[in-house]
């Protein structure tokens, strides 16, 4: 047989053979089962930082008629630290619509060591600079507070009788009451927001608490002790305020102060700590038309009738 065919003949031999061989031996692909992959880590947020919320400083606008001894009576503040605050060198150098702060800014130095002495005038007119002068030569302006006598009627009548029916062991019985009767005051306190009160003087009591007294009045004679109604720091003595003659005014804590006045002296000085029944003044007539004691108790500079947190008479 020729060569040429007979290669031909077993390459196709072959080639049938491979076909057959691949036919009998094919396997389905093998299936793999694979994971999904791994979700990327989130780091968790950082919270969000909202910066705090400076509260706004409360202010007061001078109005005329306001003095420094005043405002911060009203608000029942230092007049120093008041000042030192408001950077007022001069306390009697005030001006109608001046803002004062009535807050500690940040930075505020301390309360003016030595301002000079405080003469209330009331302010002229918008805008204008009023320098307060001495008022030796002026005739006394009845301003408030102003004593009110009770009218006689049946409510009086209760109100005084319950303030005599509790005279101190050994006295005698209280005389029968009307609007000048005789209160004897005793001297135990009684506890209110970490105040231990008392009575600051004994006498008539010639007018209870009223919106606009802002405080009672008590009569008594010309040079009778005025006691400190409860410890405390006094953060004014003077003659500064308009209608309260010599006054003196004693800070127990930061919520209540307490308000004597139309005293004839005064024996304490500013910045002096004092005791409960301290000495502090001597009664007197200044700027009103009787010697009685005006006395005032404030909380957060709202006055607050003082029967509420002296003992029981």
């Amino acid at each position: 047989m020729p060569l040429r065919p007979m290669i031909l003949r077993l390459a196709a031999l072959f080639g049938a053979l491979a076909l057959a061989a691949g036919c009998a031996t094919r396997q389905p692909a093998p299936v793999i089962e694979r994971a999904p992959p791994p979700a990327p880590r989130v780091e968790p947020a950082a919270p969000a930082t909202t910066a705090p919320v400076a509260k706004p400083v409360p202010t007061h606008t001078i109005k005329r008629g306001d003095t420094l001894v005043s405002v911060a009576l009203q608000y029942g503040l230092d007049y120093r630290e008041l000042a030192a605050w408001n950077g007022i060198t001069n306390p009697n150098l005030l001006s109608v619509g001046q803002v004062l702060v009535l807050a500690a800014p940040a930075g505020a130095p301390g309360p003016v060591a030595a301002p000079p002495a405080i003469v209330a005038t009331p302010l002229a007119s918008p805008g204008a600079v009023v320098e307060a002068r001495p008022l030796a030569n002026t005739p006394a302006i009845k301003v408030e507070p102003r004593g009110q006598r009770l009218p006689y009627s049946d409510r009086a009548l209760a109100q005084l009788s319950a303030l005599d029916t509790a005279a101190e062991p050994g006295t005698a019985p209280p005389t029968p009451p009307g609007p000048a009767a005789q209160v004897e005051r005793p001297a135990t306190g009684t506890q209110g927001d970490g105040v231990d009160w008392i009575w600051p003087a004994k006498g008539k009591l010639l007018a209870a608490f009223t919106e606009a007294g802002k405080g009672i009045d008590i009569a008594g004679k010309k040079g009778a002790p005025v006691v400190a109604a409860a410890a405390g720091r006094v953060v004014y003595a003077g003659q500064g305020l308009r209608g309260y003659g010599k006054l003196v005014i004693i800070k127990h804590n930061d919520t209540w102060l307490s308000a004597y006045a139309h005293n004839e002296n005064i024996v304490v000085k500013e910045q002096q700590e004092v005791k409960r029944g301290q000495k502090i003044a001597e009664m007197g007539a200044t700027d009103t038309d009787e010697v009685k004691l005006h006395f005032e108790v404030r909380r957060q500079g709202k006055p607050v009738d003082p029967a509420r947190v002296l003992p029981a008479p």
